[in-house]
């Protein structure tokens, strides 16, 4: 118990400070990692990442070609499941808006929401489409202009190119992302489990696999996470200097892109060592305000009349074809053997950026979990899927058309995408009258702070990977950034681009088992909220109450229970009687003191 001398500090997410003891909430009631366990976890994903990145440089090619037969696996027998997938991510959201368990509250009855809409908003963007919407936005409607599935070509060039890019950013996208989110959220801020894929997943197997299952999961998580950011990290750095150069003096080259992946790995660290309310939350409140003077720039100076005529048809046949589209899986071309998955046309977009989705989810969806403690299950789902998809459908309604009404006029960006997908956007930016150039500065900036915060939001996920159920310092988080970094530069300066290309494609192929993965989080999830009863409410106001408690005396700085007779006092708390882990053991509710 504590005594008159010694007060007990109670605060959400912030670690112990001098003498007083400080608990941090949620209440601890997960699994303690056994040591060899952990020892796995911290030990084989560099040695996997290491080996995977000296066989794409010693042999890119061999490499090259053996993930392209994975590739063109995954396109010519699971088109239909990537399909069914995302329709299980948008029913599952639909059902958590409309049914009675929208109204949990993440993180108890008594929580509120860290941050206000702006931030919460800016963040969540940020860090889950921020710099491939950069990359897209203009480039994908271009590519699509002259065919599209489903939606038959019209008089209006470019429709249907604009209406699939709404699909492939706008609401599946992002219910892919909050369906995971949600499960770790819920699984975090209610149930006292680590912000871990492990502590979301494996309650729901047979206790006998729970633990090798939890490692299996964990790795795939950290390796998938390790392996996306370096790799995006090295297209963010060759589409800012195709920026750059043309608004400055000096031409691209692998100097200068390892001179832009440290100067942004420098800018990311300092956000990492800063925090999120004081590193993240601004940069990503800076990447809002100046993607929205993108926007109204290219509205008011460029073709607005077209630009509002398109937006307001497209919206319409977006609409009109959203069910078609979410349903479609190239079943004409189905059964037959795929003799490459470039043959395909969901092999060049539903399938590569569904796998893309999944790939990009561990880090996605484990930020936007950690800064969505206080908002209902209802408000969560809302705001992480229909807020973003219409910016989405903005940015992409104004950029493309503008682009398109351009390269009606000239054909210059059409021959620029072909070149160079990236440089597609500041191709339609030096076309603006009298800012074009101050755009493409805009977007160049953009493009290093959306990574920026891409990497930053990574980052904190990947040290919760790895370090839970500790919390992870802020120079270890620096640590990982530039462990990051170093991927991204030997990539760049052994392989070039095409070793790039061939890790990306393949942490891309690899969200085809990792769907899986979700699919039985997402299980869990509705088994929990299902079987959610009076006790399980009152271990959620217990393991976030804010009143100091008995039982935070034999915590220690990380709020992990102490070894101690007396652990778990408290209503509602659990304990495990035989294994620590709480692996294979029966688990004991104490009574109410």
């Amino acid at each position: 118990m504590s005594t008159p001398e010694k007060s007990t500090t109670v605060t959400e997410d912030s670690p112990a400070a001098g003498s007083e003891r400080t608990v941090t909430l949620p209440r601890f009631r997960g699994r303690i990692i056994p040591p060899l366990d952990r020892a796995i976890i911290m030990i084989l994903p560099p040695v996997l990442i290491i080996a995977a990145v000296v066989a794409v440089t010693v042999n890119p090619e061999g490499a090259a070609d053996l993930i392209g037969r994975m590739r063109t696996f995954v396109t010519g027998g699971f088109t239909w499941w990537f399909v069914l997938y995302s329709l299980i991510a948008v029913g599952v959201c639909a059902w958590l808006c409309i049914s009675k368990v929208g109204s949990v509250r993440l993180g108890g009855p008594k929580a509120r929401p860290e941050h206000n809409n702006f931030a919460w908003y800016s963040m969540l963007f940020a860090c889950g489409q921020g710099i491939g919407l950069i990359f897209w936005s203009l480039a994908e409607p271009i590519m699509l202009r002259e065919e599209t599935p489903v939606i038959p070509t019209g008089a209006n060039p470019g429709e249907g190119g604009l209406v699939w890019t709404y699909f492939h950013w706008g609401l599946t996208a992002w219910a892919m992302y909050c369906v995971v989110a949600v499960c770790l959220a819920y699984s975090h801020h209610n149930l006292g489990k680590t912000l871990t894929f492990r502590e979301a997943t494996v309650d729901i197997l047979p206790k006998r696999i729970q633990r090798p299952a939890g490692v299996v999961v964990e790795l795939l998580a950290i390796i998938a996470t390790v392996l996306g950011l370096a790799t995006s990290f090295g297209f963010a750095a060759m589409q800012f200097t195709s920026g750059a150069t043309q608004a400055l003096p000096f031409d691209a080259s692998p100097l200068v892109w390892a001179i832009v992946i440290i100067a942004l790995g420098l800018l990311t660290a300092v956000s990492a060592f800063l925090g999120v309310n004081k590193g993240m939350k601004r940069i990503s409140q800076a990447n809002s305000i100046l993607s929205i003077a993108l926007v109204v720039g290219v509205f008011v100076l460029g073709p607005t009349v077209y630009i509002l005529s398109n937006i307001s048809q497209t919206f319409g046949s977006f609409f009109q074809h959203f069910i078609p589209m979410s349903f479609w899986s190239e079943a004409e071309g189905a059964g037959a053997p795929l003799a490459d998955w470039q043959d395909s046309w969901s092999g060049w977009w539903t399938v590569f950026i569904w796998c893309w989705v999944i790939a990009f989810s561990p880090f996605v969806a484990g930020f936007i979990a950690r800064i969505s403690r206080g908002r209902t299950i209802r408000e969560f789902v809302l705001g992480v899927t229909i807020i973003p998809s219409l910016i989405v459908m903005i940015w992409v309604g104004v950029i493309g058309s503008a682009g398109i009404h351009y390269d009606n006029e000239t054909g210059q960006i059409s021959a620029d995408a072909a070149a160079d997908t990236s440089s597609a956007l500041f191709s339609m930016l030096e076309m603006v009258p009298w800012i074009g150039t101050l755009l493409i500065i805009v977007a160049t900036i953009l493009v290093a702070t959306y990574y920026v915060t891409s990497l930053d939001s990574g980052t904190y996920a990947l040290a919760e990977f790895v370090s839970a159920p500790k919390k992870s310092g802020p120079w270890f988080r620096v640590v990982l950034v530039a462990s990051i970094a170093t991927v991204a530069l030997v990539l760049l300066s052994i392989g070039g681009v095409d070793a790039v290309d061939t890790v990306q494609t393949g942490t891309i192929i690899g969200g085809f088992p990792f769907s899986f993965v979700i699919v039985l989080m997402i299980a869990n999830l509705i088994r929990r909220l299902r079987s959610r009863d009076r006790e399980i409410r009152q271990l959620e106001k217990d393991i976030n109450d804010p009143e100091h408690r008995a039982e935070d005396e034999f915590c220690d700085e990380d709020g992990i229970p102490r070894p101690d007779p007396r652990r778990g006092v408290g209503p509602g708390t659990l304990t495990d009687v035989q294994d620590p882990y709480g692996y294979g053991t029966r688990t004991e509710k104490r009574p109410h003191q």
